[in-house]
């Protein structure tokens, strides 16, 4: 059996050699990697404030243990587990 390269360097071949040969591959690339920048970082930023932000770590460690006990939630709480 000839010496291939493992799944994942097979697949990252596949792509780099797919996006080099097309004519709009560089451009597409810098597109999608500014939408996952956008995405992860600035809507993270503005829109999505952190569940437990404010608090103290008692306070943090008490509110994660009720979640997990299935214990009362704060109707207003953004981070809810049923």
């Amino acid at each position: 059996m000839p010496n291939q390269p493992n799944l994942a360097s097979r697949i990252w071949g596949f792509y780099r050699d797919g996006f080099r040969n097309m004519t709009w591959g560089r451009p597409l690339v810098w597109l999608i990697v500014l939408k996952l920048f956008v995405l992860f970082a600035i809507l993270r930023v503005f829109f999505f404030k952190p569940a437990m932000a404010g608090m103290s770590e008692e306070q943090k460690i008490e509110a994660v243990g009720e979640r997990l006990a299935g214990g009362a939630t704060d109707p207003n709480d953004t981070l809810t587990l049923n």
